[in-house]
């Protein structure tokens, strides 16, 4: 039971795992990096378009059938991102259209024979930022096939004359993701002693910090709710006295792994210290919120732990309202003075915060 625990905090549920995520680390990097990329990426559509519209008249106006399509599928992306099951596959799908956008536009342009078949190795560049080995080496592949693809799609001959055309663009790929993915390696060894709690492998306060401040942002955009647990492990006190620290470790990475295990893909779990934990549950409301605490509850309490141990656990429960910015500090403040009258209220419960209660009576 205590190894599989250990490495259940380690490696998450494989519920939420996926062959490009293989935990809840991985995916919040994921997550992390895509929103530094976004605005980045809707600057570079806005610089191309200008660009078309300049040269337009010389060049022609055919890009825009790539642009404006691909701009759009990257917007729907990113609304649809804060609901997908699995965001990461959701992001891969992205990263795919762009080189394909990139690809059909270079072979209209005339194919291998144009110094714009190159441009194939820039998204590449964002593979190891974004995902593990698996989803690089992926990537990698798909780059390369489109360098075949459009190198002979439009004159084959040439390209067999001069197999350069496509060796240099393909050299270019292999050695832009080569590069690429020991500094990522470094930045994730390094981000990851910064953001992970060592005893449970759950995400520790900097990482809350972060996460905290883009759903803030997120929420004014999207206007979905927010949904915040509190939750305490009861009289964990009397474990660590009767039973000495070590198995008291033992159980807090086995109730982390016991939480982990309802936890839907982009939900994210946090040890806020000791015995106390926070999830975080992007687009759910108060009803959603008290459902999957009440999951949370009953999926501890009566499990035996290490050393025989049976622990349960009291939750307070706070959302933020739809179309409304999400407020940390505030909804943070709710739960957790709801999480001390669930204390208060004999332990092993759930208690909604006052004005999510209101909203709950109210909508039913």
């Amino acid at each position: 039971m205590a190894a599989r625990a250990e490495i259940g905090a380690q490696e998450g549920p494989r519920a939420q795992r996926s062959w490009l995520c293989r935990d809840d680390f991985d995916r919040e990097r994921l997550l992390d990096m895509e929103h530094r990329i976004a605005p980045a990426r809707r600057r570079t559509f806005a610089i191309l378009f200008v660009a078309i519209l300049a040269v337009g008249h010389w060049l022609g106006w055919w890009p825009l059938l790539f642009l404006l399509p691909a701009a759009a599928f990257f917007a729907c992306a990113d609304r649809l991102l804060p609901h997908a099951r699995r965001p990461e596959l959701l992001m891969f799908a992205a990263w795919v259209g762009s080189e394909l956008t990139i690809a059909g536009a270079v072979i209209l342009q005339g194919g291998a024979r144009i110094s714009a078949i190159a441009w194939l190795a820039i998204p590449v560049i964002t593979l190891p930022t974004r995902f593990s080995m698996r989803g690089v080496v992926a990537g990698v592949a798909i780059a390369s096939v489109l360098v075949l693809v459009v190198g002979f799609a439009n004159d084959a001959d040439a390209v067999t004359d001069n197999p350069q055309l496509v060796v240099a663009p393909l050299a270019l790929v292999l050695c832009v993701a080569v590069l690429s993915v020991p500094m990522m390696r470094s930045e994730i060894e390094h981000r990851n002693d910064a953001v992970i709690d060592g005893l449970t492998g759950m995400l520790n306060r900097k990482a809350l910090a972060v996460r905290t401040h883009e759903l803030e942002l997120q929420s004014e955009v999207s206007g979905e709710p927010v949904g915040v647990i509190v939750c305490d492990l009861d009289h964990f006190k009397l474990v660590n006295d009767g039973h000495g620290h070590a198995v008291g470790d033992i159980v807090l990475r086995e109730a982390a792994y016991l939480m982990r295990k309802h936890l839907r893909a982009f939900d994210l779990a946090y040890r806020l210290g000791g015995e106390e934990f926070l999830v975080l549950l992007p687009g759910s409301d108060v009803a959603k919120t008290a459902e999957l605490a009440e999951r949370l509850r009953t999926g501890i309490a009566g499990q035996r732990l290490a050393d025989g141990v049976t622990v349960t656990v009291s939750l307070g429960v706070g959302a933020s309202k739809r179309g409304e910015r999400f407020d940390y500090e505030r909804v943070f403040h709710e739960a957790d003075e709801a999480l001390y009258r669930a204390k208060r209220a004999g332990r092993d419960r759930v208690e909604l915060a006052a004005p999510a209660a209101s909203e709950l009576s109210a909508a039913a």
